[in-house]
């Protein structure tokens, strides 16, 4: 029985330790299946020589989304929408990894460290919260923040992530086409290398952004880039006061309410 549908041909460089030969993908996708496609484990395999990246690019990081967030990952692949296609190795490190920012970078003079996150939750209805009114039918999974406290003079800070489904059709890019926006300069997005545009530059973050991550309004930015992953930062308010807004947008939020645990 073949496991893998399209078989993959060895690209081997000159210090390739694969010469030899090497295990078949039907015993890869075995092997990682067993080790529940362990991420650290596949991102090492990656790091072995072209075939194996070529591999873990197109199977393993696509069962390892799979396996981690199935309805996310079936809504996104719905409707003859393929916006993952190719890059289910960033979708994999986004599903995973908090990205921070570097001084001088995105986000001006703040700088906070990435890391892997153990688990989070990613909501299309939440996402609805970040897309201006005239593109509220566009689909967009936002995290939820992930919180770093007592960052000095920034306070306390929350940090999300999320990707569009069918991106090149969506709403949200027509209107950023629509206004000419500008590419940033310099920085690109840290999944996938794409270019980024910033939301927040072109007046295109509501309110309701602000009370769904529980911070201070104005505060929140975000960037998307050219595959549809969103990279953004909102200041968070003190735990009483951002009760109170999270009060305030249960009132007038949908009853339905889809979240996935990664």
């Amino acid at each position: 029985m073949v496991l893998v549908v399209k078989q993959h041909r060895c690209t081997h460089s000159a210090s390739c330790v694969c010469i030899k030969g090497h295990l078949s993908e039907d015993a890869l996708y075995l092997v990682f299946r067993h080790m529940n496609w362990n991420p650290r484990l596949i991102a090492i395999l990656s790091c072995v020589c072209k075939w194996f990246d070529e591999v873990a690019k197109q199977v393993l990081w696509k069962e390892f989304c799979h396996a981690r967030a199935p309805k996310m990952m079936l809504d996104l692949h719905s409707d003859g929408s393929h916006i993952v296609d190719g890059n289910w190795k960033a979708l994999g490190k986004l599903l995973i990894y908090c990205n921070g920012c570097t001084k001088g970078g995105l986000f001006n003079n703040i700088h906070v460290p990435g890391h892997f996150v153990f688990r989070t939750r990613f909501s299309r209805t939440a996402g609805k919260s970040f897309l201006p009114l005239p593109c509220k039918s566009d689909v967009l999974y936002v995290s939820d923040p992930c919180e770093h406290l007592d960052q000095g003079e920034e306070g306390d800070l929350g940090f999300f992530r999320g990707i569009f489904k069918s991106f090149a059709t969506s709403r949200v890019k027509k209107m950023l086409i629509e206004k000419r926006a500008r590419f940033h300069p310099r920085e690109l997005c840290p999944y996938c290398k794409a270019k980024l545009w910033n939301m927040f530059q072109e007046n295109m973050i509501p309110r309701s952004a602000s009370a769904r991550l529980g911070s201070y309004d104005d505060s929140v930015e975000y960037f998307v880039c050219l595959n549809g992953h969103v990279i953004g930062i909102g200041t968070l308010l003190p735990l009483s006061d951002s009760e109170e807004a999270g009060d305030e947008f249960a009132r007038t939020k949908p009853r339905t309410c889809e979240r996935y645990m990664v």
